[in-house]
């Protein structure tokens, strides 16, 4: 099993370096706006880069208006080509965007201007100085200093450009590291770090396992539970049911086959033995049930 979530990690960091926008100054830039997609006060933003005929990649997500400075959202409204242009600054660089719009629709070219002091600083903390196009696709994900300063500060590998893109594309900050910290987790690398956030492996629910005397899981062991699912509400049901101390191996066993406290209880009734966390699985698997 520990295999297979090796395998879904890698996809997951190859699809994050896929969709993460890579352009270059002398590669265009368009973008296109759409206000009548999102919600008030936002902006539907699209942004692709071309290698002669071919898209080279695509970025799209809403902005809050404030986000892109000197954008007026009564021209992008009006009616007639109406000159658009806007900004958008980030830690990692900056998009200047000119053309033109009118019923909420705009379009044109951008300009990318790489922020000289972050990449400075990225090279301060042991990383290679980017590449305007890893710079581009740090500014798209909006990676910053705080992430970089954290994950120094907890002691971890001093991450690639590739590393910092992905992280900060499923939502890893300073907050992140901290917590996981506090409540006893360091993963060793970089990537179980990626999984964890993937997941959703919040310090919030890693207390719930404290608290039921797993708090030293192997965070492989922690990443298996949480694919499946697997909460502190679900060890305290076996409890009640009579399973204390159930191992991450067992937990992982129980759930795949979907045996529930319920049907561990019902099944102790009617058996003279305790059946173990092993027979419960094999009656399971069996579609045995319990009167």
């Amino acid at each position: 099993m520990t295999r297979l979530f090796a395998f879904l990690a890698a996809i997951l960091v190859s699809f994050v370096a896929i969709s993460s926008a890579t352009a270059s100054e002398a590669e265009p830039i368009h973008f296109r706006l759409d206000a009548a997609r999102s919600s008030a006060g936002r902006v539907h933003a699209s942004f692709s880069s071309y290698r002669g005929h071919d898209r080279d990649n695509r970025w799209s997500t809403d902005f809050a208006v404030r986000d892109l400075a000197g954008l007026d959202l009564g021209r992008l409204r009006a009616q007639g080509n109406q000159p658009v242009r806007f900004a958008l600054a980030r830690e990692a660089g900056r998009l200047d965007c000119a053309g033109t719009g009118s019923h909420s629709i705009a379009s044109g070219d951008c300009r990318f201007t790489v922020d000289a002091g972050f990449s400075n600083f990225l090279v301060s903390r042991g990383m290679r100085r980017p590449s305007e196009s890893e710079s581009f696709s740090m500014m798209a994900v909006n990676a910053r200093r705080d992430i970089v300063e954290a994950l120094h500060a907890a002691r971890y590998p001093v991450p690639t450009a590739d590393e910092l893109i992905s992280l900060t594309a499923v939502g890893v900050d300073g907050g992140y590291v901290a917590g996981l910290a506090r409540v006893g987790y360091r993963p060793s690398n970089l990537d179980t770090l990626l999984q964890f956030k993937a997941l959703n492996v919040t310090p919030g629910w890693i207390e719930g396992f404290v608290r039921h005397g797993m708090g030293r899981m192997d965070p492989d062991e922690l990443v298996q539970l949480k694919a499946l699912d697997i909460t502190a509400d679900y060890i305290a049901g076996f409890e009640r049911a009579g399973y204390r101390n159930l191992s991450p191996d067992q937990l992982v066993q129980l759930k795949a086959l979907g045996v529930t406290p319920g049907y561990a209880a019902a099944v102790r009734r009617g058996m003279a033995e305790f059946p173990t966390p092993e027979r419960l699985v094999e009656l399971k698997a069996i579609g045995f049930r319990p009167r």
